[in-house]
Formats: structure tokens, sequence, C-alpha cells
């Protein structure tokens, strides 16, 4: 097997292209053979295949699993720059976003980790990093369990960013500029080049800058990133891919929680939604600095080692506002006196490394494959410090919105335990095709996990713990699979009860089984999938309830036995014809404990999201709906409730040139007002109408 470059079409096939084919279309990009692929410059809405799942080398029609891949040409036809603004749009996802921080929910479960080029990072949701898709080729989303792939975790959805390469043999780039709703302003560069005569060593960078107020008072984000990436085949047998980014992620004027629901009297309140409980010397800072390297190595015959190790950087620095449940507005005042000022700072570190192998060979005339490998991960907290700022106030007034001020600088004074969590894994999974259209994929992981603090509050470890996958997948009909598929579940929490201890790991299992198909020459790809899970020992928050660890003040949860979810989802996403993208989806779940109640929800129990686009000559024309059903929490003072919604987005776009097009996206175009979060402290209302308006030059 060569590793040599090869160009490859939006199915993974073998293909060229030149400018008469499309006037749009970017040169020439190049993929190594060991199956990765990119999706830059096909056009389409979907891939051929992601080995998120697995790491096997399976289509999406084989993955026995509902998959799916937010692909480049989608996330920029729907103007998607980040991944807090993707997660919005993906199908069966609730992200109740009270902060900085979005808390996301799929299929009634937590998702607590994110991959990058298929290696498991934690601690990203709690630090409100929201890393810029500008230097990602696609997004892969395999819904469900994924254990054998990232071991603790819930059996949420996997979401598997992939990183752009340096593809080209030629000078190539892209130029963007756009300015948008709220003085929105944002600039980037993305440009590829051969570093050598033949092109067998390639580099690019990426670099961005972006800057922009928003709806609510006070509030700015600055954003910028610079990215780099050299690529290099080095033989026919041996690829190396170094690179390294930075991102700097700077709020002001932010909240930390919701606006208060209700009067002192019980009556619901009716502030402005361009309020927020804040004061212009709050603030929420990340930088994140990572670095990769990958080498793939041809050892003999098809037999492959692929190994990954990624180093991550995370500085945050907060200094916060936050009111109290307890302090309800005072309805002829419109003022509460139960602010509470907060401030942090703290290192997370992240060493992640995979190894594996790909064993590909040939058992009675039919195709068979093997991977086993081993992946180390672990993430420490180090130089954690916090405070409460001096204040003039705890009051905040909500009629003529006069807010607290500092009286003295921010100091950090009181120290957190530095943490550590280490996870290892072994795993060992297979394609075995039975007959020619019958294929099993099966796997096993074994895991050991051990979280330590420095003050020994919470030390603990659970070893040998023992994931299984397994999954069959029947073609028929030509275009037709069924598929059906089982894994179990192990995830430790990081969630404490009253008595300030940590729950107990989740344990549980995971069903799925389904009918996937592709049509059109495979450039549609669609699945209807069915799935059961079931977990003990599930953390859900006491809304309201809090206790006091080493000083600071921590929500309480509750274990929950029996708590079975089940549903079904719809993908449809590819080309129906040549000038016309399709991406469906549809999610219903319903997740009870084993009396009955009602768990998770602050989710929509159903969602759907569509965005189509048609193009004609120049002329690109695009749109989408989002619709979520009801969500609710219930509070000491009543119950908060998001009604169903439906928000709308438009795009349109014009070809000047070969090399210059103009874009204009518009979402929410019929202003329709919600809920984004909710929560014991009130809720948080969404984003309104707003447009952006962008120009992009490629060459």
């Amino acid at each position: 097997m060569q590793l040599h470059p090869i160009t490859v079409n939006a199915r993974g096939s073998a293909a060229s292209y030149s400018s008469s084919d499309d006037i749009s279309v970017l040169p020439a990009i190049t993929v190594d053979a060991s199956n990765n692929y990119t999706t830059e410059g096909t056009h389409s809405y979907t891939a051929s295949s992601a080995n998120t799942a697995t790491k096997l080398n399976l289509s999406l029609r084989e993955t026995p699993q509902s998959v799916k891949v937010l692909t480049r040409e989608y996330l920029d036809d729907t103007n998607t720059n980040s991944l807090q603004e993707m997660l919005n749009g993906v199908t069966g996802l609730s992200t109740n976003r009270m902060d900085e921080r979005q808390y996301p929910t799929a299929r009634g479960f937590d998702v607590d980790y994110f991959l990058y080029d298929g290696v498991p990072s934690y601690d990203e949701l709690d630090n409100a990093i929201d890393p810029d898709l500008s230097l990602y080729d696609r997004v892969e989303l395999v819904k469900g369990a994924n254990g054998l792939m990232t071991g603790a975790g819930n059996p949420a959805i996997a979401i598997n960013m992939i990183r752009k390469h340096a593809n080209a043999k030629e000078f190539t780039g892209r130029l963007n500029t756009s300015y948008g709703s709220w003085n929105a302003w944002s600039s980037s560069a993305d440009l590829s080049a051969p570093l050598n005569s033949d092109g067998s060593i390639r580099g690019r960078v990426v670099i961005k800058h972006e800057d922009t107020d928003s709806f609510a008072n006070q509030y700015n984000r600055t954003n910028n990133l610079v990215y780099g990436v050299i690529d290099a085949d080095f033989s026919d047998k041996t690829y190396l891919s170094v690179g390294a980014s930075y991102q700097n992620l700077e709020r002001t004027g932010v909240k930390w929680g919701g606006l208060p629901a209700f009067y002192d009297d019980g009556t619901r309140t009716n502030i402005d939604h361009s309020k927020t409980v804040t004061a212009d010397w709050t603030y929420w800072n990340t930088d994140t600095t990572t670095a990769f390297v990958t080498l793939k190595q041809n050892l003999f015959n098809d037999v492959n080692l692929n190994m990954n190790y990624s180093y991550r950087e995370i500085k945050n620095e907060t200094a916060l506002l936050y009111l109290w449940s307890s302090g309800l507005i005072n309805k002829a005042t419109d003022s509460s006196d139960a602010l509470y000022p907060y401030s942090d700072q703290k290192n997370i570190t992240q060493n992640n490394a995979d190894a594996y192998f790909s064993i590909p060979f040939t058992l009675g005339g039919l195709e068979q494959q093997i991977i086993t490998g081993f992946m180390y991960n672990q993430s420490k907290t180090t130089d954690a410090y916090w405070g409460s700022p001096n204040t003039d106030s705890n009051t905040i007034d909500f009629d003529d919105y006069v807010s607290t001020q500092l009286t003295s600088s921010i100091s950090n004074t009181n120290a957190s335990a530095d943490t550590k969590t280490t996870q290892t894994g072994a795993y060992l999974a297979g394609k075995f095709t039975l007959l020619e259209p019958l294929k099993l994929i099966t796997g096993v992981r074994l895991s050991n996990w051990k979280y330590e603090s420095a003050d020994g509050d919470g030390n603990r470890k659970f070893n040998h713990e023992i994931t299984p996958y397994a999954g069959l997948v029947f073609d028929f009909l030509n275009n037709y699979s069924w598929y059906a598929s089982y894994t179990g579940i192990f995830k430790p929490q990081d969630k404490r009860d009253s008595n300030g201890t940590y729950i107990d790991p989740i344990k549980g299992k995971s069903y799925e089984t389904g009918l996937k198909a592709v049509f059109f020459d495979e450039k549609l790809n669609a699945s209807l999938s069915i799935f059961r899970t079931q977990q003990d020992n599930l953390a859900e928050i006491i809304d309201g309830e809090h206790i006091t660890i080493n000083g600071q003040q921590v929500d309480v949860y509750r274990s929950v036995d029996g708590v079975t979810s089940k549903g079904f989802e719809i993908e449809l996403d590819g080309e129906v014809t040549d000038n016309w993208n399709l991406s469906l989806g549809v999610a219903h779940f319903s997740a009870k404990d084993a009396n009955g109640n009602q768990v998770q929800t602050k989710s929509s129990r159903t969602t759907a999201n569509l965005f189509s686009k048609y193009q004609w000559d120049k002329f690109s024309l695009g749109g989408g709906l989002n619709y979520k059903s009801k969500y609710y929490t219930d509070t000491n003072y009543g119950r908060i409730t998001q009604d169903a919604f439906v928000i709308a987005n438009v795009m349109a776009a014009y070809q000047i040139d070969k090399n210059i097009k103009v874009q204009l996206n518009v979402n929410n175009i019929f202003d329709k007002e919600y809920y984004d979060g909710i929560g014991a402290d009130g809720m948080v209302y969404g984003t309104p109408r707003n447009a952006t308006l962008s120009l992009k030059y490629d060459f």
C-alpha cells in the first residue's frame, strides 16, 4: 500500500477538476491513500466515509450507528464559524447556554468530550473555550455511545473535528472578510503552498481576527487565531504531519447565569432582552495552544502503523457577577441585592496519544480488517486560584440598569488543589465480511481511569473496565443496508451529592438499529436509526441547591437509577442534483427514570434541522429551519418553560468571477423570541435577527 497523494471527489473516488468544470472550484486537493480524505472543494454536504466510531475503513453506510458529516461546504454556506455556533444546528442536540459556556445534551445525556483528529479531549465545556472552525476541514458526528474509541464518556454524541492539512501542490488560498450585525467584523487568510520542488513537503497557514459586540449591553468578543501545519510524504510508505495552533478569545461584559424569572410576589419578570446580569469589569478570557504530530507508516503489504500525539494548553481567566436564585427581584424597585462577585484563573494541560495498527487481509476471498491500538489521555489542572472581588454594592437595578463597580483591583488569593485525570485504554476492533452482503463490526476496549487531587479530595480510580462493541450490517437491494449495534457504557462523574461525595460512575448499555441507503450515484446518504440506552447512577442537578467545598459554592446532584432513553433519528445529507445540496435531520427521544419521571427536561424531546442550497449559473440561494420542541425546568418559585419554536435562516451568494464571491447570511429572519438557556437562576434569551455580509477571494 502506497501513501503518495491522490485527488478525490466527494465520494472518495479518484477524480480531477479543471477551472472549466466550475468557476468556484479551488485548485485540486491531495490526500494520502490511508483512507483519509478532505471535503474541501467537493461542494458536497456529505462524505463517503468516517472513522470516528471505530477507526476502521467504513463508509457511512457500513457504520452501525447514526453518523453525520458537516462538510466544509456546509459550514461555509451556513456561515458557521465556531464550535458553539455549530452545536446550535446539530439535530438531536440541545445546548442550554447560560453564560459563555454551553451545556449540550444529546439523546438525554450530557455531551462531555470532543475529539480532535480522532483523539478525545476533555475539560472543554466548563472552561468556555469555543474552538474556531476555520482550521477544520469537517466535523464528524457519531450519535450515541462511542466508548470503544473514547473509553469513559456519556452515550450522547461523539464530535470529531478534523483539521485542515497542507494538501495543495501549488500556491493557493482564500482571503475572507465579513461585516455583520452589532459591529461584527472578521478577516481571515488561509494559504497553502509546496515547500519543495516536487510538492512532497507542503505547508499551510490560517490566520484570523474577529471583533464583535452583541445585542446584549456591554458585551464584546475578540477572537484571534493562528494555525500552521506541514505535511510531508517522505516516501511512498511514510507520511508525517506536524502542526500547531493558538487561539486567543477575550470576552468582556459577560453574563454568569440568566436573567431572574420571578418577582418577589411570584409573578414573572419582563426584563428587556438586551440586559444581562453583568458589569463593565467582567471578563472571560481563554488562551488555547495546541501542537500535534501524526505519523503514518506502511510496514509491509497493506499493514500500517498510525501514531497521533497532541498537546493542549488552556489558560482561563474570569471575573464574573452572579445573581443568586434566592435573590428575587423586588417588584416595587425592580432591583435585587443578591449579587455575588467572583474571579478565578487556572491552567489546564492535556497530553493525548493514540497508536494503532491497521491490518487488512483476505479470508475466503472476502475482505477483512483488524485495528488494534493503545490510547493515553491525561488532563492536569494547575495554578488554580480564585477570589471574590471587592465591589461598592451587591445590588443590581434592572430599571436604570445601574450595576456594581469594583472598589479595588481583582486579586485571586485562594488556592485550589492541583488535579490530574489519567485514562489509558487498549482496544481491538475488526470488520469481518461474513458473506458478501453481511459484515460484522466488533471490538472491545480495556480502560483504566484515575483521578488525583493534591489535597486528596475525591481521589479515586477504576481499573480494567471493559467496554464491548458489536454491530451487524446487511446490504440488500443494491443501495440499502440494515444494521444493529450494541455497546457498553462506563463514565466516572465529577458531580457531588448533598453530602459532598462524588456520585459513583455511570454504567449502562446502548442498543441501536436502523436502515441506511445511498442515492443518486452515492451522492446522497440517508439513514433511519432507532435507539435505546439504559443507565444507572446518572447525576441529575438539583436546581437551586448548593454546598460549600473548599470555600467555593458548587452545585448539588442526585443519583438517578434506571434511566432509559429511547427514540429515533433521521438524516438525509448530500446532493439531490449537481446543483442542489440538502442537509436534513429529525430526532426524537424520551428519557425517564425507573419511576417513570422525566429526566433532562431542559432538553428538547424533538428537534429538526433543515438547510438546503440551490445553485444556478453564478447565483446560489439557500435557507434552513431549526425546530426545537418544548423544554422546561422547575425552580423553587415556579416552572420556567420554553414552548416549541422554529428559527428560519437564509443565505444568498453571487460568484462575481472565478475568484471572487459575495455571500449574505441572515439568521432568525423572523426575529423569533426564545430562551437559549434556562436554569434555577432564570433564563438567557437567544440571539435575535442578525445578518452577515462576506466577501471571499480564492486563488
